[in-house]
């Protein structure tokens, strides 16, 4: 990751805060150990470099989302399906959602 200012934000977007928050609350209810989610996100990371990442920090919450995304299915907390349905959902939502105005899904 690159290196933080003293006062520049810990996440530019709340959904890396988000994401980051749902992986340790899926480790506190016991789906996963921390051990394993340390070894999906270096696999997420490693995937990323093999497919060309840039690897300058910028995409590291991507790997987040990817290694979450990873842990949830293997777990079978969800599945690919229901996932990308939930990410079509959110597109089409947010591409429909005034500007200011909170998304919501239908």
């Amino acid at each position: 990751m690159s290196p933080q200012h003293n006062d520049a934000p810990a996440f530019a977007e709340p959904w890396q805060a988000q994401a980051l928050g749902l992986s340790l609350a899926l480790q506190r209810a016991g789906h996963f150990r921390a051990g394993e989610w340390a070894a999906a996100l270096g696999a997420a990371i490693k995937a990323a470099q093999a497919a060309g990442d840039a690897d300058d920090g910028s995409t590291y919450y991507l790997h987040v989302l990817a290694a979450l995304e990873s842990l949830v299915v293997e777990k079978r907390l969800s599945s690919r399906d229901l996932l990308a349905a939930r990410k079509a959902a959110w597109t089409l939502a947010y591409n429909r959602t005034p500007h200011g105005e909170p998304v919501r899904l239908g």
